[in-house]
Parts: C-alpha cells; structure tokens; sequence
C-alpha cells in the first residue's frame, strides 16, 4: 500500500518577546503553494507602522463587546465609516452576548471582571431601552 502523501509540515518556533521578532519554519511540497506575496508584504512590514494589540483578556473582550454595542446603539461613531448610526437589531444582539457570557462565567469571573460585566450589561440595556423607545 502507498503511503498518504502529507501536503506540508508547520513547526511554530515564534518568540514571544518583544524584542525577538517572530520565526517560523515551514516546510511545503512542490506541490503546495507557498507564502502568498501579500502575506510576506505583510510579515515584512516595519515593526513601528504596526499598531500595537491590547493584551487579550476577558476585560479587554468585554470592553470590546461594549464598543461594539455603542457603536451599533449610534453612541459612538463607526470607526470604519466615520458615522454615528443605529442598528439596533445588532446592537440587541450583542446585548445578548454579553448576557449569555455573564450565564456561562458565573461563579468563575474575578470580583472586578464580575463588575464590570454587570455595570456594563446594565448602561447598555438603559441605553437600549431609550434608544427603542
């Protein structure tokens, strides 16, 4: 019997320092493509011209379903068009997220994550309320 041909190997050897620039080593076959010009564009990019990422944690997550809330309750502007617009069947939606990630973290949150989770549900569901009424 012929063995399975596999298509490529990826070993992630990334340093997650910030002052080691990342590295991985990838094999590929002849017959896999390689690294896409626009990844390597990318990959190349200066490290200044980067914006830096806010550290990922359950804060940071919860702040960015808020933002996101705002943004679809016309609270604050869209940043991508610039512009202060309702959709409040998102702005519902996320709402609910929120909701059902306080469900499913309680008892497992810190004191303060707990808090901020529930002041937050709560402006965002006033702001709901007279933004549907």
């Amino acid at each position: 019997m012929a063995e399975q041909e596999k298509g490529f190997t990826v070993k992630d050897r990334r340093m997650f320092s910030a002052d080691e620039p990342a590295a991985a080593d990838n094999k590929a076959t002849a017959s896999e493509p390689s690294q896409s010009e626009t990844e390597r564009t990318a990959a190349d990019e200066p490290e200044q011209a980067r914006a830096p990422l806010p550290q990922i944690n359950f804060p940071t997550f919860i702040a960015s379903l808020n933002a996101s809330a705002l943004v679809h309750l016309g609270i604050i502007e869209d940043p991508v068009s610039g512009k202060a617009e309702k959709n409040l069947p998102m702005a519902k939606q996320t709402i609910d997220i929120l909701s059902m990630l306080q469900q499913k973290t309680t008892g497992n949150l810190t004191p303060d994550e707990d808090s901020m989770l529930k002041s937050i549900l709560y402006d965002l569901r006033i702001l709901f309320v007279k933004e549907k009424g």
